[in-house]
């Protein structure tokens, strides 16, 4: 199965957010390249936030050319063979944290502007193991904790709807 593929069939069985699930759709019917950076009309990408239940946090990067605190992720790349796994990627390679563990499924949807193109962003919740350790990635300016009640001070509303829509899967 190709990672178009899997994305089409991870977006059929997400059951929320509907008109955009469907916009997620139409984009990848329309656009065989439609997980691939090289399609400038959008493409799909796969974030994770990490988060801490134990300790009541959730670690956010400081995106090195956003200049925003956000969650992990981005880009598909060909050696994703799935979604989860490019989110999973994202979220190890960004954090520099090893023993990420995926929630099931997507947690939201989120289609935003970025100076490539649109994103179409999956995103997911990775859970920390304990006592886990950061490492800043080249990819960052900054990495920190942040408790769940500071989040919305800190970063947008995509990134809180995002922690939100965690919690309740917690």
């Amino acid at each position: 199965m190709s990672l178009h593929d899997d994305a089409s069939l991870v977006l059929k069985r997400y059951d929320d957010q509907g008109e955009l699930r469907r916009t997620y759709l139409d984009h990848l019917a329309a656009h065989p390249d439609g997980v691939w950076k090289s399609c400038k009309e959008g493409h799909i990408t796969a974030s994770a936030l990490i988060v801490a239940p134990e300790r009541g946090q959730v670690l956010l990067t400081l995106h090195k050319k956003l200049g925003m605190w956000l969650q992990t992720g981005g880009h598909c790349e060909p050696s994703d063979d799935t979604l989860s796994a490019a989110a999973l990627r994202e979220a190890t390679e960004e954090s520099g944290i090893t023993g990420l563990r995926l929630l099931d499924g997507p947690v939201r949807l989120d289609r935003h502007h970025t100076p490539c193109a649109w994103h179409l962003d999956v995103q997911y919740a990775a859970l920390a193991p304990p006592g886990a350790v950061e490492a800043i990635s080249d990819e960052s300016l900054d990495l920190r904790w942040f408790a769940y009640d500071e989040v919305f001070e800190v970063t947008d509303e995509s990134v809180v709807r995002l922690l939100q829509a965690t919690l309740t899967r917690l």
